[in-house]
């Protein structure tokens, strides 16, 4: 079940005995814990009927035997069960008897809650069978990167403020798909502006820390459209500001950036071409319009030179050789072999 989905059950006021939130995504998990932590009991329940455990604290059987308890003075207890991947008898399933048990016959009056982030429950399990039949489950998957604009518009609008398609995707490609980094830099973004504001590249920049003119997104269209003066002045701001630009975040956005144009060369049904490149249609054309700048043989060229960097960047045949260096020597090697 999507999260949403679970949020408004729970909002309608139904509640069930089990909860299973896994996957790699945490900020889906986090949203449905807070709002169960914040509103399936009153305030005057939350001391005596509310208990948040960590996984790598407990056994399961100590889990087990919390949800059996029965709440004092109320009618339902709450049991979250935080880092739940962190508990120990995952990894043999003869020390899951308990949890089985427990699954088959839930305790009526316990909402018991397992956060399990980072990753999925082994579903080789026989407990996972179990819980698939008995319990609300929420798969939590990472966005794919070309969803991630489409995710950040939606979410801005639910926040009441509006934001325009250029800056989505620029926030996108420069934060990623961390929905929890994401919505913390909206958050205090949002802080600064007034409700109803139509966030613009201007504000992302001036409260972000994106550089106007320095940043990876201009480097690559400097790189695309072969402007030798304008990539050598961006790259040799990368080097006297190191940390507003890290090699790591910027060679995996211009090997994504050359890896798409590559695809789109390759490309011999252009009837689709964004659904091709797994991107927006806006940023399907710039690829487009860029593509005729390079032969095939160039790009996987570039390609070459952005996973040689980032070898040396870790230390692979680097003789003590700087990150603003290697990046310097890069581009040099893009735009002149």
């Amino acid at each position: 079940m999507e999260h949403y989905k679970i949020l408004r059950d729970l909002q309608a006021g139904k509640v069930d005995p089990i909860y299973f939130l896994m996957g790699e995504e945490s900020y889906f998990i986090d949203e449905v814990v807070t709002f169960m932590e914040n509103n399936l009991l009153d305030e005057s329940e939350k001391a005596f009927n509310q208990t948040v455990i960590y996984g790598r604290d407990v056994s399961m059987e100590q889990i087990i035997s919390t949800a059996k308890g029965f709440p004092m003075m109320g009618e339902r207890q709450v049991v979250i069960v935080k880092e739940a991947q962190d508990i120990r008898e995952w990894k043999k399933s003869d020390d899951l008897k308990s949890l089985e048990h427990y699954i088959e016959n839930p305790q009526s009056s316990t909402v018991l809650v397992f956060a399990h982030k980072n990753k999925n429950l082994n579903k080789r399990l026989k407990a996972w069978k179990l819980l698939k039949k008995h319990a609300v489950i929420l798969e939590s998957s990472k966005l794919r990167d070309y969803k991630v604009p489409e995710w950040i518009k939606g979410y801005v609008e639910s926040k009441g403020y509006k934001i325009d398609n250029a800056t989505s995707q620029l926030l996108g490609e420069y934060l990623g798909n961390n929905l929890s980094k994401l919505t913390n830099e909206l958050s205090k973004l949002m802080i600064v502006l007034g409700k109803g504001t139509a966030i613009n590249r201007q504000h992302v920049e001036e409260n972000i820390g994106i550089s106007k003119d320095y940043n990876v997104f201009e480097l690559q269209k400097a790189l695309g459209e072969k402007n030798i003066m304008k990539a050598n002045r961006i790259i040799n701001y990368f080097e006297s500001n190191p940390k507003a630009n890290p090699i790591q975040m910027v060679l995996p956005l211009l090997y994504n950036y050359f890896s798409k144009i590559l695809v789109y060369k390759t490309l011999k049904d252009r009837t689709n071409i964004a659904a091709s490149l797994g991107t927006s249609p806006w940023q399907a054309k710039q690829f487009a319009e860029v593509s005729g700048n390079f032969k095939t043989e160039k790009i996987m060229r570039i390609i070459g030179y952005i996973r040689e960097t980032d070898q040396k960047s870790k230390g692979v045949n680097n003789y003590g050789i700087t990150d603003g260096f290697l990046l310097k020597e890069m581009v040099f090697k893009m735009l002149h072999y």
